[in-house]
């Protein structure tokens, strides 16, 4: 696409700040929104001086206003202890901020895009998951905040699409890592790679059976941008992520190896409704956006562990 002026909502969180990043280098005129809940604005130090880069403070269950051709709504908290924290907080932004967003786009046309979550499927019954499948989720669980949450998010997408024509893309995003992630957000390879830089026992809920495909955030970001500059009435939802499965034990011992570490694994209790098994069918991000992962785990957990030694880790 030929420069735009571009709308990124939570764009001071971990997907988000690295979205904002790779716009801007194409070429491509930011407005990033964030209430700071959980986004952090130190993940924006580098880009506030670039001319083409605004950042506004606001929280999206309140309507905004930018003149904008594009729209990457990523607005909500995305880990089990941030959404957790304030479920109702969660939930609300799932849902008015994606009304808003949406109102927003048919006030100025810009296409929209929601960056919805593998968690759309729960404790998933089929393995691995496609997009064809309802899910399986709690809607009365400590997790159901944020799953249903997200779950209606993409309905009101789809209601906006039929009913006004807007034009959306829906994206499935599975677990994602890398740089930008913060100390204390929840998510397991920041939780592993922080307590084995500290010399403190790594923490594995369950038996550690259960498994997970993680994703390193420059592909889930190159895949959002294919996904958004797909042709006109492709709405997805799609799947992104890495196909490559591991279960968490595996990926607590990876995390040792490459810290080179001696801390020993504890095994606590398996949250409420946490899934079993995680992993994305990818073919229709291969048939329709010509996309698949590219970076391995080990490559991506090197630079993920250089970023926490050397910006985020270093500085707590």
């Amino acid at each position: 696409m030929a420069d735009k002026r571009i709308l990124v909502t939570g764009g001071a969180g971990f997907i988000g700040s690295n979205l904002c990043r790779q716009l801007l280098g194409q070429g491509h005129e930011v407005i990033c929104v964030d209430n700071l809940f959980t986004g952090i604005r130190r993940n924006l130090t580098d880009l506030l001086g670039n001319r083409n880069f605004t950042f506004v403070q606001h929280d999206i269950t309140e309507a905004l206003w930018a003149q904008c051709e594009l729209i990457y709504n990523l607005a909500c908290p995305a880990s089990p202890v941030q959404y957790q924290s304030d479920p109702v907080k969660t939930i609300t932004t799932s849902v008015l901020g994606a009304i808003n967003v949406l109102e927003l786009a048919r006030q100025t046309g810009a296409r929209v895009l929601q960056a919805s979550t593998s968690e759309i499927y729960g404790d998933p019954g089929v393995h691995p998951q496609a997009e064809s499948y309802w899910g399986n989720v709690n809607p009365v669980g400590i997790r159901s905040c944020y799953d249903e949450g997200k779950r209606c998010a993409e309905t009101l997408f789809m209601d906006y699409h039929r009913q006004y024509g807007i034009d959306i893309k829906i994206v499935r995003i599975f677990n994602t890592y890398g740089p930008f992630m913060s100390v204390n957000d929840g998510r397991v390879v920041s939780n592993f790679i922080v307590q084995a830089l500290r010399g403190e026992d790594l923490t594995i809920y369950g038996d550690g059976r259960q498994s997970r495909s993680f994703c390193y955030v420059d592909d889930t970001v190159a895949g959002m941008i294919k996904m958004m500059e797909s042709a006109p009435g492709f709405t997805g939802p799609v799947n992104l992520g890495n196909a490559a499965e591991i279960t968490i034990q595996e990926l607590a011992e990876k995390v040792l190896g490459l810290t080179e570490s001696r801390s020993k694994l504890v095994f606590k209790t398996l949250p409420m409704d946490d899934p079993r098994m995680r992993q994305p069918d990818l073919r229709m991000a291969q048939s329709n956006l010509n996309w698949e992962a590219v970076v391995g785990l080990e490559a991506g957990l090197r630079r993920t562990i250089a970023y926490f030694k050397g910006v985020e880790f270093a500085g707590r």
